[in-house]
């Protein structure tokens, strides 16, 4: 038997939907969702009548046909024999590459810039504030025709390394010749037991960072300073070094070697790349200068005081006490920047940098005349590079975050 105390339990009716605020919102939200269902059905159907009216379908059997076409920077073995998907591969790994190369490289420039942004050095911040907004301001797009622009005028040809031009001249012991068709340098060869090799200088790496982890907790925890940088520096080369040796040299080196009117052997770094490269991080790096600035303004000028209170070095007090907490400002606009990186790298194609752009959504596109299929193919391509920069950034984002008690 109900009392007065009892809830009353309100049976469901149809009219709560709109006028029950706990049902409500689910009911718009579940509109709006068929709503865009709809819509995308409308657009898919009707995407498909007209492609079946004009005697089309959406196919990709063209990925499988011969390409027919050569790449110039090739990050796996490739002809133009090969097939169109093979070329959109090779495509993408090109994107890749110029992508983490850009983003690391933008992330050194703009730390560096937007620390000495705010040096006591009036004439440092001055240039570095010359630097910030002069390239921030002028479109990407004309740093890269700029670059590449002084890279073809400003380096001799293979040619004049035959001795006849005092000025070209092969550098790091004979071993790279810098020309302007790009960088010539030894290639690795990987022989009995490389891997092995490989896999002490990867674990050599990985104990790097908990050395330098333990040496942070050492020091936030008990207040012993660990010196770092030298035996950083042994654990990267050392092991790797010792085993190359012990086990007999399994990775050689094939050096770059003038034949004719070019180099033969070693490996290549076009122009093209290194261009992209560097105005794609000179670029974005300085917007990540200015984000690390406003990080580090966001820091109590309090704590810096305390700090050398302490008796910290201005160094140690930047390591140590505020880029910790600046990342925290610093890491969402951060993310950002390596999307427009890569996306920006799209422009490979105005100096003939083949990217994804320029197998899959160029002459991939225009040989086929599969544009659809093509377009969709890069968008799916970006979206994913996208979106996997995102995920693993986001991860950092959470560890660097303030964690409450």
């Amino acid at each position: 038997m109900a009392t007065l105390a009892d809830p009353i339990k309100e049976s469901f009716r149809p009219s709560m939907l709109l006028n029950d605020t706990r049902y409500r919102s689910l009911t718009f939200q579940f509109i709006a969702l068929v709503a865009i269902i709809a819509t995308m059905a409308f657009i898919g159907g009707n995407l498909v009548r007209n492609l079946a009216e004009a005697g089309l379908n959406i196919s990709y059997d063209f990925l499988g046909a011969q390409a027919g076409y050569d790449i110039n920077q090739r990050p796996i073995p490739y002809e133009s024999t090969d097939t169109h998907g093979r070329a959109a591969i090779v495509g993408l790994l090109n994107t890749l590459i110029v992508a983490i190369l850009g983003c690391i490289t933008a992330t050194v420039i703009g730390v560096v810039a937007g620390v000495l942004r705010l040096s006591p050095n009036w004439l440092v911040r001055k240039i570095m504030a010359i630097y910030v907004e002069m390239f921030r301001n002028v479109p990407v797009l004309i740093w890269i025709l700029i670059i590449f622009s002084i890279m073809i005028s400003a380096t001799p040809a293979p040619r004049d390394f035959r001795g006849e031009d005092p000025t070209a001249s092969m550098m790091l012991f004979d071993s790279v010749a810098v020309t302007n068709r790009g960088v010539f340098m030894p290639k690795p060869l990987l022989g009995d037991g490389s891997m092995l090799v490989i896999g002490i200088f990867i674990a050599s790496i990985i104990g790097i960072f908990f050395f330098r982890r333990y040496a942070r907790k050492q020091l936030f925890d008990h207040g012993r300073l660990i010196p770092t940088l030298w035996p950083s520096v042994g654990l990267f080369f050392i092991p790797a070094i010792l085993a190359q040796i012990v086990l007999g040299g399994p990775i050689t080196l094939e050096y770059p070697e003038l034949k004719g009117f070019n180099f033969q052997g070693g490996t290549t770094i076009r122009g093209s790349l290194i261009a992209l490269w560097f105005a794609l991080a000179i670029y974005t790096g300085a917007f990540i200068a200015e984000n690390v600035r406003a990080g580090i303004l966001a820091i109590s000028k309090g704590q810096t005081e305390a700090a050398a209170a302490l008796g910290l070095r201005p160094g140690r007090i930047m390591n140590l006490v505020v880029l910790p907490q600046a990342l925290r400002v610093i890491i969402p606009p951060l993310i950002s920047q390596y999307l427009n990186i890569t996306k920006n790298s799209s422009l490979a194609i105005a100096v003939g940098y083949m990217d994804l752009t320029g197998t899959l959504g160029g002459i991939t596109l225009l040989q086929t005349g599969r544009a659809i299929e093509a377009v969709l193919l890069l968008m799916l391509f970006y979206l994913t590079i996208s979106l996997l920069i995102s995920f693993f950034m986001n991860i950092y984002n959470n560890a660097m975050k303030l964690k409450e008690r």
